[in-house]
């Protein structure tokens, strides 16, 4: 999926609105649907909220979630 704003079924993109970071799933209803990197439920934004994510931005949310991975197996023992 494509769009004149190129957002593409499976790629990045930011949510201006609070930073979070999402692959783009489809588009419903006017919105675009983002899912969390780590999996998730998905979230809808209005196609003005949305925005490039840049590779840092892919990257950081990324290191976040394999340190919160590894900090509940640490937890677990």
């Amino acid at each position: 999926m494509g769009d004149e704003e190129g957002r593409v079924l499976g790629s990045y993109a930011l949510d201006v609105r609070d930073g979070r970071v999402g692959e783009v799933m489809g588009q419903v209803g006017g919105r675009v649907q983002l899912r969390p990197l780590g999996g998730g439920r998905e979230w809808d934004v209005p196609p003005e909220h949305v925005g490039e994510a840049a590779p840092a931005d892919v990257l950081r949310e990324r290191v976040r979630l394999l340190n919160r991975d590894a900090r509940r197996r640490v937890e677990l023992g």
